[in-house]
């Protein structure tokens, strides 16, 4: 059972196979999963297993999941229509020689549901298509720049990273940055390179981490076709934390977006490994051209994932229910937090929302909400937006309130004092 009465949970057995895992994995968990970005000492290192819109680690406390993986999670954990699928696939293999049928029908699959889809390429990661999207734009227009969004993140290759260990100066070389939601920025530097940028790649709303969501202002969208169409520069809509969270068809739907290629993965399989870019005819050549090749990336068992998830997504409620009950939470904890004087913000869509504490410049405030809500089963990250799963219940929303009232408070004494 969760924990009412805010007695702390304890990490005694995350934090001894943080020990074993330090001694022979470098920073023991690396990458966004490394217990620094979250809140060391006061949240779990490890998971042991998951059901439904929850999860429990490895010292046996159980959380609620509003990070659903950093996202991948979308019906539930273990969702046993998924689990079925991949089941029947794994009984006859998982890594062969040849692609399999499945791969052809999730291709025709998307093409069917995305509009402007006329082709579809499977890898892995986000990593693995927004790279390649950006090597098709090259290839197609035979020049080298590419704008993205500062505070954007398109994956952890050496040309998007924030992160400088390992990358050469040369690399970034022809990456440039706009700021977001100013179009001017962008006017500015299709002048200075006229005639020298390849792609624009953009997430369908922005969600830098630490820091507030932000929405496309009216007419961005409209503004950013017109300078894509008017320089030739391809339109890359990086989908891949939204996925289908906000739309069976694609998150350009919901913003009234028209790019030329889009990028998806997380909640396309529900957990299972998997990413997909697709594109416009017009750009089926430059396509072919860019050699483009894993070896695991045509197993068929996230692809049979990929076609339940889908179907299920296409035939259920289960978009518009995420969308109802991420909007009783962002309304519910912008209510108390007036309630204790607080000025916090819930931005972004409802099913990826991302709280954050108006004058709180140095984080503090969010990391001691997110502790205490942390220690009392609720599992919100303090510095990266979080996800609704469609397993998520009216009751989860009425404990993670709940819980939330004495955590303000909590805030409030702690930061008076």
């Amino acid at each position: 059972m969760l924990q009412k009465n805010g007695d702390p949970y304890l990490y005694e057995t995350s934090l001894k196979l943080f020990t074993r895992a330090a001694a022979v994995i470098p920073e023991g968990i690396y990458g966004h999963q490394n217990p620094a970005f979250v809140i060391p000492g006061a949240s779990p290192y490890f998971a042991d297993y998951a059901e439904g819109g929850h999860f429990w680690d490895v010292d046996g406390n159980e959380y609620i999941d509003f990070l659903c993986g950093y996202g991948p999670v979308i019906l539930g954990h273990n969702h046993p229509e998924v689990e079925n699928a991949v089941n029947r696939q794994m009984a006859k293999g998982s890594c062969f020689n040849h692609p399999g049928k499945l791969m052809v029908m999730l291709a025709e699959k998307l093409t069917s549901m995305i509009a402007m889809a006329d082709w579809a390429i499977f890898a892995k990661n986000g990593s693995d298509v927004t790279t390649w999207a950006i090597r098709v734009a090259r290839e197609y227009t035979g020049r080298k720049k590419i704008v993205m969004a500062k505070g954007a993140y398109h994956g952890a290759h050496s040309w998007c990273t924030a992160y400088p260990g390992g990358v050469l100066p040369e690399e970034k070389n022809n990456i440039l940055t706009m700021n977001w939601n100013q179009i001017d920025t962008l006017e500015r530097l299709a002048a200075i390179h006229r005639g020298k940028i390849a792609g624009l790649i953009l997430t369908p709303y922005h969600h830098p981490t630490y820091t507030a969501q932000e929405m496309a202002a009216n007419g961005f969208w409209e503004k950013v076709r017109e300078i894509c169409d008017r320089e030739n520069i391809l339109l890359i809509l990086d989908d891949i934390r939204a996925c289908f969270r906000l739309d069976v068809h694609g998150s350009h739907e919901v913003f009234g977006i028209k790019p030329d290629l889009i990028c998806f993965a997380k909640a396309m399989a529900n957990g299972h490994p998997i990413s997909t870019a697709v594109g416009l005819n017009k750009y089926r050549e430059a396509a072919e051209a860019v050699f483009f090749a894993g070896t695991f990336w045509f197993s068929p068992v996230p692809m049979a994932a990929a076609l339940t998830t889908l179907n299920i997504l296409e035939t259920t409620d289960a978009i518009s229910e995420m969308n109802r009950l991420g909007t009783r939470l962002k309304n519910g904890l912008e209510e108390l937090g007036k309630q204790y004087d607080y000025r916090i913000t819930v931005s972004g869509p409802p099913a990826l929302p991302y709280m954050t504490f108006d004058d709180d410049p140095d984080l503090y405030h969010i990391q001691v909400f997110c502790r205490e809500m942390i220690s009392r089963g609720v599992f919100l990250h303090p510095h990266h937006n979080w996800f609704i799963c469609a397993a998520h219940t009216d009751a989860d929303i009425d404990h993670t309130l709940e819980a939330a009232d004495d955590v303000f408070r909590i805030v409030q004494q702690e930061l008076d004092a």
